[in-house]
């Protein structure tokens, strides 16, 4: 980290050229919580399929915070007007709520367990009896008010703005205690988000692949505020700016479909999650409560690789170390249709006890409807449609719900045997 005036500090980043801060986020990327995500890396045992997939989430986290801001300043520049008239915005709150912005897109992941989202399905039940479970942002949203406190509430340049540990988690959280700056929380939660637009590059130039490229400079420069359907002011974008949108959802479509399911790195994933319930007592990862979260902050991925490496994690582990993967004998396509399902049925009961494995990938790109990203006329009357309106590509695009079937190694001549029989 390099010091320079007025106590900012750069780091290099390979998406932007450099991430600046100063010494109050300075601060809090120091604190232990957040240099956890040094040994997390982004995308789980992507590295096995595409060797260059090692960074994260600590970088990860840095670009969310750039591109956010980004994201924020560019909106303030083109729709000051309207977050005056609408919000109430003046200088000092859109000063205070960039901070803010700043704070949560940093902190945004430090909830995150070994290996990132694989290690998700082993997080206990919630206990309101629903059967779901917690989120790695119920995890975060805990850490930050109980492991930055001080950090955030402490530092002598809080004292310009008063901000607590629970405005960052609330925000977070999208809590309505976050009041008017709820309005910015679609820049880390959101269609065009700042996490998603920085995954999409980053994953992308460390995987060597070019499916999650698109026009983010024109993006940034083409998000607004606009009051859309009498429901207040929400993000959304120009006309000029609404092929840049559609070119972010089609990235997201192809690095899910090429890179995230693909069907190699997916069976790790399982592996993963078979390794880690043998190795987690009670085959769960500690609670977001107080008792449990220290517990929960000693998992990452250097624990993790260190019990592999002792031999723990039973049959899974034994494959992750060796790079002994189940090996995929059939799937369904990425749209699979009732007659693909009644395909999957009958290759299962041929298989029988050779299966080893069945991974389903399931994900929606674009949610059509109240969430829909206003796009702003160029020309008078200046009204605002839906993107779905613009984008037949986007007011069409199918969710997938692909399902592989996978068979142990040595098990692969005798299931494509069975398999071939009428």
């Amino acid at each position: 980290m390099v010091a320079q005036a007025h106590r900012t500090y750069e780091v290099r980043c390979p998406v932007y050229g450099f991430v600046k801060f100063d010494d109050w986020e300075r601060e809090i990327i120091s604190c232990k919580p957040f240099q956890r995500l040094r040994r997390i890396r982004q995308l789980a045992w992507t590295d096995l399929v595409y060797p260059g997939a090692m960074h994260t989430r600590f970088e990860h986290s840095l670009g969310v915070m750039n591109m956010a801001t980004l994201l924020y300043d560019g909106i303030v520049e083109r729709s000051g007007d309207l977050l005056q008239s609408e919000m109430g915005y003046d200088e000092d709150g859109l000063r205070r709520h960039r901070v803010l912005v700043r704070l949560a897109a940093l902190l945004h992941d430090v909830g995150h367990g070994p290996f990132s989202h694989a290690a998700e399905e082993l997080l206990p039940e919630l206990p309101d009896g629903s059967g779901r479970r917690y989120g790695h942002e119920h995890y975060t949203a805990e850490i930050i008010r109980r492991h930055f406190r001080d950090a955030i509430e402490n530092h002598p340049k809080n004292t310009n703005y008063d901000f607590t540990a629970d405005d960052v988690a609330d925000f977070i959280e999208g809590k309505s205690e976050a009041g008017k700056a709820l309005f910015w929380r679609e820049l880390v939660a959101g269609q065009l988000d700042a996490d998603r637009m920085d995954y999409l590059l980053r994953d992308s130039l460390h995987a060597g692949v070019d499916y999650g490229k698109y026009d983010w400079r024109r993006l940034v420069n083409s998000v607004v505020a606009v009051t859309f359907e009498d429901k207040g002011p929400r993000l959304g974008v120009d006309e000029g700016g609404w092929h840049s949108a559609e070119g972010l959802i089609l990235a997201r479509y192809f690095m899910f479909t090429q890179v995230y399911f693909h069907k190699t790195r997916s069976v790790f994933d399982h592996h993963l999650h078979g390794a880690l319930a043998e190795m987690l007592p009670g085959r769960v990862f500690p609670g977001p409560e107080r008792n449990a979260l220290n517990k929960y902050l000693q998992w990452d991925d250097w624990k993790v690789m260190g019990l592999l490496a002792a031999g723990k994690g039973g049959e899974h582990g034994s494959r992750l170390s060796h790079r002994d993967h189940f090996r995929e004998v059939r799937h369904t396509p990425e749209t699979p249709s009732p007659s693909d399902l009644v395909n999957l049925e009958l290759w299962k009961d041929k298989l029988g006890d050779l299966l080893a494995a069945e991974v389903s990938a399931e994900k929606s790109w674009y949610k059509v409807g109240s969430s829909d990203v206003p796009v702003v006329a160029a020309l008078p009357p200046h009204g605002v449609k839906p993107l779905s309106d613009y984008s037949s590509v986007v007011g069409n695009i199918k969710s997938i719900k692909q399902v592989r079937l996978y068979v142990r190694h040595e098990d692969r001549e005798e299931a494509e045997s069975r398999l071939t029989q009428k």
